[in-house]
């Protein structure tokens, strides 16, 4: 099955207030881990790359190991840029057969965000892939995106940024973060601004960054094993499969993968210390990926069995 666009699988997930998961991938064993689960739950799926991706595995071989999985694959598959950082990078994965992208202007003055999100738009819709931009910022560090607070999007203004950039889908800030370190306190998601946006933007696919989990049983497996994860909290997944109510068609997990491939690894060498065959470690820790990507679509998005 060919590569996909947003367009083609966002509204059925409004209609059926379900999320399409977007996991980040930078290696074999991550892509493989979430192509089976998604093939096994029958769900669709997005691939992100992230510009640090591009760079630690080369674009080149990103684009075969994705072409490698679809070719292989009987459900939807989108491949997104997560973050782009300028209408280059942008046009680059364009380009190069990327079929959605993100152009984060999130960090720039009001107008330079519209300026450079309408730059990305216009490139890309005449040749058929789909923009993702952001209003708003999300605290915490992922990669070149570093930001001390939230700023949370203003409903008002996320109807005239939709318009005046013409965006297929929209990041929004309602309380999420990026990283592993999203909460000190009792963690809480803004359900009325979210609810207010949708009802502004009917119909419009919106987007939650920075909501990975952070599943305990993977922080306290790294720390048992050598790791030093100490008080990461993520965003509870009752809050996620709430968001899926209200426009929120596609949610970003990337953190929950980190966690459950290097908890696994370091479980591995330090119960086998004997072992120095990569596949004896990298094996386990694909398949800790797939069962987390899994749960994930299962009982967390709602995608199962909507390919």
């Amino acid at each position: 099955m060919p590569l996909t666009t947003p367009k083609e699988i966002f509204p059925k997930a409004y209609e059926g207030k379900y999320a399409i998961g977007a996991f980040n991938v930078n290696n074999m064993e991550i892509l493989q881990g979430i192509m089976w689960a998604a093939e096994e739950e029958r769900s669709p799926v997005i691939l992100q790359i992230s510009a640090g991706a591009r760079k630690y595995a080369g674009h080149n071989y990103i684009i075969k190991m994705v072409e490698a999985a679809v070719e292989e694959s009987n459900v939807p598959v989108v491949l997104h840029l997560d973050h782009g950082a300028n209408f280059e990078i942008c046009k680059e994965v364009i380009d190069g057969g990327f079929t959605s992208v993100m152009i984060d202007g999130s960090h720039l003055p009001y107008e330079e965000n519209i300026a450079i999100t309408k730059k990305v738009v216009d490139y890309a819709h005449e040749r058929g892939v789909w923009v993702e931009a952001e209003l708003g910022q999300l605290a915490g560090i992922e990669e070149h995106v570093v930001a001390e607070k939230s700023v949370f999007t203003d409903p008002d203004q996320a109807v005239e940024f939709v318009q005046r950039t013409g965006c297929d889908s929209l990041a929004i800030a309602i309380g999420t973060s990026h990283g592993a370190y999203k909460f000190s306190g009792e963690p809480k998601l803004d359900f009325e601004r979210l609810k207010k946006i949708t009802e502004l933007l009917p119909g419009y696919p919106l987007v939650l960054h920075g909501a990975s989990s952070v599943p305990q049983e993977f922080v306290e497996m790294a720390n048992k094993y050598g790791g030093k994860i100490g008080g990461a909290r993520g965003v509870p997944e009752e809050m996620l499969r709430e968001a899926a109510k209200y426009g929120v068609c596609k949610i970003n997990i990337d953190t929950d993968i980190r966690l459950a491939i290097t908890a696994t690894v370091r479980k591995e060498l330090w119960e086998h210390p004997e072992n120095f065959d990569p596949r004896k470690y990298l094996g386990p820790a694909r398949d800790a990926v797939k069962a987390m990507v899994q749960h994930k679509i299962r009982n967390v998005l709602g995608s199962s069995n909507k390919a």
